[in-house]
């Protein structure tokens, strides 16, 4: 039997992908797929982000930076390789096999960076812009700032809704599920089984959601005391500070991760509340890819049994 206590930090974290879900435990990152014939595919693979080759994975606030641009970056070669595996014929194919690495890469590394010019016009220049409409009715700047965080805060939200009716983003979501619900059946104190991760929550509060929601948030306080009169400088001085907005808010992402207390539950509960939109519940099939991917990168019954005392019997 475990012992009694709510939950244990695993620090294993991941992401959903087409049709499967990635694990990454410290510099090791696993992706299973469910490929077309039924089989799930998992591809082990080591990833050392910006923040530890630079050596400041440790420093608070700054390390949230690279954190963010790491997840970026191998989400999106996550995502790649799952998409592969539904072109493999015409990727084996190829008679240049170090071309079309070295063009996958060029790919991968071009949708990044339009990835993230693009959040920021929608979630950053958008909101000012709309929110400059009212300039002639609210001479209040306070209030003007206040109502550029509510429009960018409805904008992401509207979003997310948007997306969601896509059939391929719902699986994607259903996926996004079984990636919580194993992380949080571990850190739960219960062994990775299909019954077990089934009754578990799809909700997590060190969710990616969460984050962008905590980005959003801290983004409302920070510009509430921009003042400059420039139009030009105020939309520069918010595409400077997201560096900013991402370490506080990977600090308290983390912090959420770690701790249980009244405060932390009551920050974390509009984040759970976001999740139940990027969050779906998820079928047998898609936990046992999640399981697979766990299991790729992370030695559940040695965490189980240091953290939380766990006996296991020979059959489990």
């Amino acid at each position: 039997m475990a012992k009694t206590k709510i939950n244990h930090y695993s620090g294993i974290g991941g992401q959903a992908v087409l049709e499967g879900v990635m694990m990454r435990n410290r510099d090791v990152y696993a992706v299973a797929v469910r490929k077309e014939n039924g089989e799930i595919a998992v591809e082990v693979d080591h990833y050392k982000g910006a923040g530890e080759a630079k050596g400041i994975t440790h420093i608070p606030f700054l390390r949230g930076i690279f954190v963010f641009w790491d997840s970026l970056v191998l989400g999106m070669k996550s995502i790649n390789y799952s998409a592969s595996l539904f072109g493999e014929e015409e990727i084996s194919s190829s008679k240049d096999p170090i071309a079309e690495e070295g063009k996958e890469k060029f790919i991968m590394t071009l949708t990044t960076v339009f990835s993230f010019i693009f959040a920021i016009a929608i979630f950053m220049v958008l909101p000012y812009y709309l929110s400059s409409l009212f300039g002639a009715y609210i001479r209040n700047k306070s209030l003007m700032a206040l109502l550029e965080g509510v429009l960018r805060i409805l904008i992401f939200i509207i979003y997310i809704l948007l997306i969601s009716c896509m059939k391929d983003i719902r699986r994607l979501f259903r996926y996004h599920g079984a990636e919580h619900k194993c992380i949080n059946c571990l850190e739960r104190g219960k062994p990775l089984t299909l019954e077990n991760v089934r009754e578990s929550t799809r909700l997590h509060k060190r969710c990616g959601s969460s984050f962008l929601l905590f980005v959003m948030l801290v983004s409302v306080v920070l510009f509430f005391f921009i003042r400059t009169e420039s139009i030009p400088l105020r939309i520069l001085i918010r595409i400077a500070l997201i560096p900013v907005i991402a370490g506080i808010s990977y600090e308290i992402i983390r912090l959420a991760g770690r701790s249980n207390n009244i405060f932390i539950r009551i920050i974390s509960a509009p984040g759970l509340w976001l999740q139940k939109l990027t969050t779906k519940e998820p079928d047998d099939e898609m936990i046992e890819v999640g399981i697979k991917s766990v299991e790729a990168v992370f030695d559940w019954k040695g965490f189980l049994q240091d953290s939380f005392g766990y006996k296991f019997d020979e059959e489990v």
